[in-house]
């Protein structure tokens, strides 16, 4: 598969940058009458609205993607829900906000109690492992608009205004500390079919993976939260900022700081489970573009001051043994550099 295996697989990235552009276009111009609550973090993972003087709410929304055409294939559905709440929750806790509670909407062209039951399952604990509530959601029967099942949510946190994470500390010299993913997550999921298409999901294609291939697609997303809120809650470390791995890969750290000041430098990266080599080789994909849809075995970064580094990794450790610093912030401004 050529360059730009992404957008011959059917996703434009740079279209959706357009699209996203042209809806913002708008909606910054909504007028309530009133003074606004928003407190602006632009490019982050998480809106928030100022309740009070003292305390925020954070939003989010986010759904698993085509992943859940793999569900499908194997009429496996009872893990799709802990990705549901891991896409929704990991981006809440990047801004400093302990998740309290989820929305679930579910789209589909007829409703299976019994898809909608695994669908359940796997939802109830994956917010458990999140520590959340989900007191609603929505089942939406249109079958003229989809002919298989999607699933999204929206949730919801609370962050003290004064301890909001939003990036603006991080400095040139701060070291980048990187947790290892679960494998794709819930991210290139529409490059990754079609470049495996064809392949059993039932055994290990060449035997580099382990165990069977729709085990791998299927693995949930990794809920970070817990360990994050852990690490914040530490009154010696200091957390200039946070940053979810998902589609982009690491360039996802450029939506942190001021990007005209600071850059990257990931010098160390964590190791590379084999399910990325599998559809680099089997598509020809280059690592280029393979790091700019996947996170590459790095689900989620952690950004603090050169002195705090060790302590920071140790703690988190506890809960990821392959836990490391894998790089640097620069002062080479809005780019994100790899060492090869």
């Amino acid at each position: 598969m050529s360059q730009d295996a992404y957008t011959r697989a059917g996703v434009s990235q740079s279209d959706a940058d357009s699209a996203v552009a042209a809806l913002v276009s708008h909606l910054s111009r909504i007028e309530t009458g009133k003074p606004s609550r928003n407190v602006p973090l632009p490019g982050h993972y998480a809106s928030v609205l100022r309740i009070d003087d003292r305390t925020g709410i954070a939003f989010g929304t986010d759904g698993v993607g085509t992943k859940m055409v793999v569900a499908e294939k194997l009429g496996r559905y009872d893990t799709i829900g802990i990705d549901c709440i891991a896409m929704n929750v990991n981006d809440l806790v990047c801004v400093g906000a302990e998740p309290v509670a989820l929305l679930d909407f579910i789209l589909c062209r007829t409703a299976d109690p019994e898809v909608c039951g695994q669908i359940g399952e796997g939802l109830r604990r994956g917010a458990e492992l999140a520590g959340i509530e989900i007191p609603g959601g929505e089942i939406a029967q249109v079958g003229d608009v989809v002919e298989g099942i999607e699933l999204a949510g929206s949730a919801i946190g609370l962050v003290a205004l004064d301890v909001i994470v939003d990036g603006s500390t991080v400095r040139a010299g701060d070291a980048i500390i990187g947790l290892p993913s679960t494998g794709l997550h819930s991210n290139g999921y529409t490059l990754a079919r079609k470049v495996l298409d064809g392949l059993p999901l039932d055994r290990d294609p060449d035997g580099r993976l382990g165990r069977p291939l729709g085990d791998v697609l299927l693995e949930p997303t990794e809920i970070y939260v817990e360990t994050i809120l852990e690490l914040l809650a530490v009154p010696d470390i200091a957390v200039n900022g946070l940053a979810h791995i998902t589609g982009d890969g690491l360039n996802n750290l450029l939506r942190l700081g001021d990007t005209s000041e600071i850059g990257y430098a990931i010098e160390a990266p964590l190791p590379v489970p084999p399910i990325f080599d599998l559809i680099a080789d089997r598509g020809e994909v280059d690592d280029e573009e393979m790091h700019e849809v996947f996170n590459m075995g790095c689900g989620f970064c952690v950004i603090v001051p050169e002195p705090d580094a060790e302590a920071a990794i140790g703690l988190l450790s506890g809960s990821y043994p392959g836990a490391a610093r894998i790089g640097t912030v620069t002062d080479r401004a809005g780019v994100v550099e790899r060492s090869s």
